[in-house]
């Protein structure tokens, strides 16, 4: 029954038990007891019976490993999820609480639950989608976190995504809907001609019909890829923005790391990041390879530059960073440098991944702080 743990963590003090249900994407579960927290093995996308299954039988392992009736079952805010669907089942047989945990929260205090960490901390949460507290899809964000207490300081630009879902798997849609926020809509057609729905995305954007926002980070990449041409429809997860940075990498082997563009980025009074200025440059951008390093080193530039001031608007010198972008090996080496000399610290993931993976721990951490609200 052991075999399905795959991390233990020691936690900073000791938390009442409590098993967490993990996400959608790269499913694990935990359990607290004590000041330990057991993570288990990856269960895949609860997108098949199969792994739906198996997340279930997880789920009961750990619950006689516990030994106890947890105090709390936590699961992510996505209310159709699985794992959400049955944390509820079994709260109702054990008759304990329910515990909903906003997606980026939970990437935050994975991070902090790691690090031992009880201090507010910046949040940089940068990941393809969470169900956000306003309902929409969120993964650009940054965050002011406490335990158990969130609040959302600033996000991403949000952009349409053409076709809802689908543009999270067609990169020349995110490309396409960035040419519409930039008043170039007519571009469309024309630049992704071997799309056959190129017009009718056109139209969708024009209309705003089945156009939902997101702020996430993700699909920024998308976007940067589908503008070069590097990537316009995906075969596997996350093969646009690992096209991105391969192109990006070959061009930094060659000639070194490119100057951010001094106008790539603007951040509102809302704290709103808007990254579309770089796009425009990238729309523009002959050399894939070029744009793709431009593109990186303008990012990292614009991401210190929202951290530091949310630092200094805030008092807070620490800034955790999560998601699944932080697999991207120049952003998550590229944004420390940027913040060297600024008396800022970033913590990122040491034994877990930045991805999905994590989310059950920061998830456990929250209901086990929650509880003691």
């Amino acid at each position: 029954m052991i075999n399905c743990i795959e991390h233990v963590i020691t936690l900073a003090h000791p938390t009442p038990p409590i098993l967490a249900m993990g996400a959608w994407f790269n499913n694990t579960l935990c359990i607290t007891s004590g000041n330990v927290a057991h993570i288990s093995k990856s269960v895949g996308h609860l997108d098949t019976p199969e792994a739906c299954r198996e997340h279930e039988k997880i789920a009961r392992q750990l619950l006689a490993i516990l030994g106890e009736k947890p105090r709390a079952i936590a699961h992510d805010l996505h209310p159709d999820f699985h794992s959400s669907r049955f944390a509820a089942q079994l709260a109702a047989e054990l008759d304990v609480p329910l515990i909903a945990v906003q997606h980026h929260h939970a990437h935050i205090a994975a991070v902090c639950a790691e690090h031992a960490i009880d201090q507010p901390v910046l949040g940089l949460a940068l990941d393809g989608v969470g169900l956000g507290t306003d309902g929409s899809a969120w993964g650009g964000e940054l965050l002011n976190v406490q335990g158990a207490i969130c609040k959302r300081i600033g996000h991403l630009r949000p952009l349409p995504l053409p076709g809802a879902d689908r543009a999270a798997n067609e990169p020349w849609r995110m490309a396409a809907a960035v040419l519409h926020e930039l008043g170039r809509n007519a571009e469309i057609a024309p630049r992704f001609a071997n799309q056959p729905a190129a017009s009718t995305v056109a139209s969708m954007l024009q209309r705003n019909l089945n156009c939902p926002r997101t702020s996430s980070m993700g699909r920024v990449f998308d976007a940067a890829a589908g503008l070069l041409g590097l990537c316009a429809v995906m075969e596997f997860d996350a093969q646009a923005a690992i096209a991105l940075e391969q192109a990006a990498t070959r061009y930094i082997n060659a000639h070194g790391m490119p100057a951010a563009l001094t106008a790539g980025w603007e951040i509102t009074a809302e704290e709103q990041l808007d990254l579309c200025p770089t796009l425009a440059y990238l729309a523009d951008e002959k050399n894939a390879e070029r744009g793709a390093a431009i593109f990186h080193a303008t990012l990292t530039a614009a991401l210190a530059d929202w951290v530091i001031r949310a630092s200094r608007q805030t008092g807070i010198t620490t800034v955790a960073c999560s998601g699944g972008c932080f697999f991207n090996k120049l952003l998550s080496a590229g944004l420390p440098s940027q913040l060297v000399g600024t008396g800022i610290t970033m913590l990122t993931s040491n034994e877990l991944q930045p991805g999905d993976t994590s989310i059950s721990l920061g998830q456990a951490w929250i209901a086990a702080q929650s509880i003691k609200i």
